[in-house]
């Protein structure tokens, strides 16, 4: 009897965790089922390339899973009953709305669905901004701008990591369009001195307006208006204020949220389900100091990385393996020739030193080949020689409350 892994999504999270399980055991002993409803990978960093007419390399997840073991299947997920230990998909590689429903059994699950773009409730965002937080969406970008004539506006919304590398993506690409970007607060204020000046004179050089302290409370098809009721043009919207989680975790049993992130321990196991992991932006995952991991492919792989280890030991009957969860650096595009590593604290707050320029957007591009590298290469160097299921894996979940 085959114990049954499913990993739910392939983004970096689920691609990493299911290629690591693969690694780490025996073929014979388990069956590693991965659920995506893609049959590519999805380089989620850069869409904003994507969203400019930039071309990204294939990665089919048929090539980078062959011969591992790994079976993918075409599907979306449609609901997961954590106490019958199923989950409910529906089929994707038929190509028809009309695919039945089908349902999976599984031993031990990896939650790693992931997020997409939130809209925070704003009228307007829905119907008239674009998002890049999908391929679909950086590609719908992509016709869009590939329209505008020079001069018209492009607004960018939200001053994170995201809002920033589209805003200098399109500025870059399209130095003919008038792009924008508004932000609640103070541009790049959660940077260093270094890195804030580095940015700001990025986007003087680029001609990017900057509207700060200018929260937007409602979208339109030709504009947006921020709280103090200033309208600024805007042909195109994109809205960048942030992630909010796949709703399916918040319609089970879980222990979740308020946002539908799924509550773990230090091994990313589910506190109420001990069957049940969960990576990614997926995961309401503890950092240095307790405070929470931030939505990222910074947080992603590491915690892929440790759900997939745990899941390994306890199978095999080996010590849990404990690395701490932390971060060293921000690193932000800024156009294909500019860059910012924001070096941080192991908590996430930026310290003085910071890397700019040239050699910062290299060191970005060697980081996000590194990550794509990392999801069909997934344990990174380390000893790959598998172990054997204890006692064949008896299909019995350990009990609520069983020890790290």
């Amino acid at each position: 009897m085959q114990h049954r892994i499913i990993v739910l999504g392939a983004g970096y999270s689920g691609a990493v965790a299911a290629g690591r399980l693969a690694k780490r055991l025996h073929r014979e002993d388990v069956a590693i089922t991965l659920v995506n409803a893609e049959p590519d990978f999805v380089e989620r960093v850069r869409m904003h390339q994507l969203a400019v007419g930039q071309d990204l390399r294939p990665r089919p997840f048929g090539e980078m899973f062959a011969g591992t073991g790994v079976e993918l299947k075409l599907a979306r997920v449609t609901a997961v009953d954590a106490d019958r230990r199923t989950v409910t998909v529906t089929g994707t590689d038929a190509g028809t709305e009309a695919a039945e429903e089908e349902e999976l059994g599984y031993d031990t699950l990896v939650y790693a669905l992931g997020s997409a773009w939130n809209d925070q409730g704003v009228p307007g965002t829905a119907e008239h901004a674009h998002e890049i937080a999908s391929r679909p969406g950086a590609l719908r970008l992509r016709e869009r701008l590939a329209r505008l004539d020079a001069g018209q506006p492009v607004v960018v919304v939200g001053g994170g990591l995201t809002g920033v590398e589209a805003a200098t993506e399109i500025a870059e690409a399209r130095p003919d369009l008038d792009v924008a970007l508004a932000v609640r607060g103070g541009l790049g204020d959660w940077l260093s001195p270094k890195g804030r000046g580095h940015l700001r004179k990025v986007f003087d050089d680029l001609g990017i307006t900057v509207h700060e302290h200018a929260a937007v409370t409602a979208v339109d098809a030709d504009r947006v208006t921020t709280a103090d009721g200033t309208s600024v043009p805007a042909a195109v919207t994109v809205w960048t204020t942030g992630f909010a989680v796949h709703p399916v975790a918040r319609a089970t049993t879980l222990e979740v949220t308020d946002t539908g992130r799924i509550v773990v321990d230090r091994s990313m196991r589910s506190v109420s389900h001990p069957d049940v992991y969960a990576v990614g932006d997926a995961a309401e995952a503890a950092g240095p100091a307790g405070k929470p991991l931030r939505m990222s492919c910074a947080s992603g792989v590491p915690t892929a990385w440790q759900a997939a280890d745990a899941i390994a030991a306890r199978l095999t009957g080996r010590k849990i393996p404990e690395v701490p969860l932390r971060y060293f650096n921000q690193c932000v595009s800024l156009g294909r020739r500019q860059g910012l590593i924001q070096y941080v604290t192991a908590d996430d707050r930026a310290v003085r030193a910071a890397l700019t320029g040239r050699t910062a957007a290299l060191y970005k591009e060697l980081v996000c080949k590194g990550a794509a590298w990392g999801v069909a290469n997934p344990t990174l160097g380390l000893p790959t020689r598998r172990r054997r299921v204890a006692g064949k894996a008896a299909r019995t979940a350990a009990p609520v409350g069983t020890p790290a």
